[in-house]
């Protein structure tokens, strides 16, 4: 197996966030229309084209959401088979010596799928980002107790290669404490699950292994207000 560097250039991109606040938005033609459309993890188009659109050009991917890659394979590797995929985890589940448990995954389905774009996001990658964490908010990611979210490394990857991002279906860091907000699902496809503001307020006061989705969402708004992004819908 050749192991070669991503290459992905866009003009518009439509990052297409898990969120139940997709949902009912009727955005999926507006979605599919720009060049490019990078959704998250497993998240499924199928069912939800209205809302959520039917195009995948890239799915940037957490090393916890590969087995549900490996469930449906047939699906993500045959019949989304243009799709390029960008996978991002710790040194210990990426490791190339045999020992790295996500990495032989991604191995056996580079194999299996030769035609397939399957990529890792490198130690080196992964610690730009931790520094740009840092450098935004003067916190340590690790000493934090937090891992950074599979959103903040797809804004990051959409800020290089795409020369506009367009952001559908994220919130901004205020959202969940306004009185009169509505309560979605965490997921658009698991609307029996958790409330999206009590899994981000849970994850945000976590004393380790959090998510701070509260904290990455005032990031991406200094962001926006340097024009990097475009956050559509909700607007922001």
């Amino acid at each position: 197996m050749k192991l070669v560097s991503l290459k992905f250039h866009c003009g518009s991109c439509a990052i297409v966030s898990s969120s139940g606040q997709m949902l009912g938005g009727g955005r999926g033609q507006e979605i599919d229309r720009q060049d490019c459309v990078i959704r998250m993890n497993a998240a499924p188009t199928v069912g939800y084209e209205a809302d959520v659109g039917s195009k995948t050009s890239l799915r940037v991917v957490s090393h916890t959401s590969v087995p549900h890659l490996v469930r449906k394979q047939g699906f993500f590797f045959e019949k989304e088979a243009d799709t390029r995929y960008v996978v991002w985890g710790p040194e210990i589940n990426m490791r190339q010596d045999g020992k790295g448990k996500v990495f032989n995954m991604l191995v056996k389905l580079a194999r299996a799928y030769p035609h397939t774009q399957i990529y890792y996001v490198t130690r080196e990658k992964v610690q730009y980002c931790d520094d740009v964490f840092q450098n935004e908010t003067g916190k340590n990611r690790m000493k934090s107790g937090a891992y950074l979210s599979t959103g903040f490394f797809t804004l990051i990857l959409a800020m290089e290669a795409c020369d506009s991002t367009l952001v559908y279906g994220m919130i901004d860091g205020s959202y969940c404490s306004q009185p009169n907000r509505s309560s979605v699902p965490y997921h658009y496809y698991e609307v029996s699950r958790l409330d999206e503001c009590r899994m981000y307020h849970a994850h945000e006061h976590a004393k380790r292994a959090g998510h701070r989705f509260i904290t990455e969402k005032e990031i991406y708004r200094r962001w926006a207000s340097q024009g990097k992004l475009h956050f559509i819908y909700p607007s922001w």
